[in-house]
């Protein structure tokens, strides 16, 4: 059984380092989680993480780290670019994220391997990604897409909620806590965020459904493409992807 680690140097950037302290897994894996907001891709993530070993590195977590430190240490340039661009409701560009996550190369290199999720989203990022990867001489196994009818992904990401405070997260039917509206770990209020009212969740569908297409048709070409129906329960999607992480050993 393995864990995540703390992922000091994906969240923080240049300069910030890991405390490597996990055992390193027999074959580091390097695979790139696709598929729309809400799948279950961090469900699965983690799941991975404690069977094959591995560090989850969430571009998303990226951002969420930047946004609630803003006023500690001073971002780098890209990160001061992107956080702009979301202060003012704006999409983050490719060439930002594409930088970001340049800045972190060292985690792609990493003796643990990674799952690398939330990039790339559109093309130019996927080749992007290429180069970044030959430069640190490492190459993916697989990129593994999952998918699920909207209206289970509305469903699922509505009932979502947050601690006000800690962040720890919750799900009012999949993971409640044990008092109705209050987190377990530090008694804070349970809040559900702006981006997981269904509105929200639609728009960020209909985002990710206009760059997709493109990406999954480039990692097809490659051979390394394997999709999964996310429909099921978190064990019956894991089983699925954890048969084709062994068939690619």
């Amino acid at each position: 059984m393995y864990s995540l680690g703390n992922r000091i140097a994906w969240l923080q950037g240049p300069g910030a380092n890991c405390a490597k302290t996990n055992p390193v897994a027999p074959r580091p894996w390097h695979l790139v989680l696709l598929g729309p907001p809400g799948v279950g891709k961090g469900t699965q993530a983690e799941k991975i993480v404690a069977e094959f070993g591995a560090c989850h590195l969430s571009t998303g977590d990226v951002f969420r780290h930047a946004a609630r430190n803003s006023g500690g240490t001073a971002p780098s340039p890209a990160m001061a670019t992107a956080l702009a661009a979301m202060k003012r409701g704006e999409l983050v560009s490719d060439a930002t994220v594409v930088e970001l996550v340049r800045e972190r190369a060292d985690c792609l290199s990493c003796q643990y391997g990674f799952l690398l999720d939330g990039f790339p989203r559109t093309i130019d990022q996927a080749r992007a990604l290429d180069g970044i990867l030959g430069n640190v001489k490492r190459k993916l196994d697989a990129a593994v897409n999952y998918f699920a009818p909207e209206t289970l992904i509305i469903e699922r990401l509505s009932g979502r909620r947050v601690c006000k405070q800690c962040r720890a997260g919750y799900h009012v039917a999949n993971k409640p806590p044990r008092q109705a509206g209050r987190c377990d770990a530090c008694g804070g209020e349970l809040i559900q965020r702006d981006d997981d009212k269904p509105e929200a969740i639609r728009t960020r569908l209909h985002a990710y459904a206009a760059t997709c297409n493109p990406v999954l048709e480039y990692y097809r070409k490659q051979g390394l493409l394997r999709e999964i129906d996310a429909s099921g329960d978190p064990d019956s999607v894991f089983a699925q992807t954890r048969a084709i992480i062994q068939k690619l050993v």
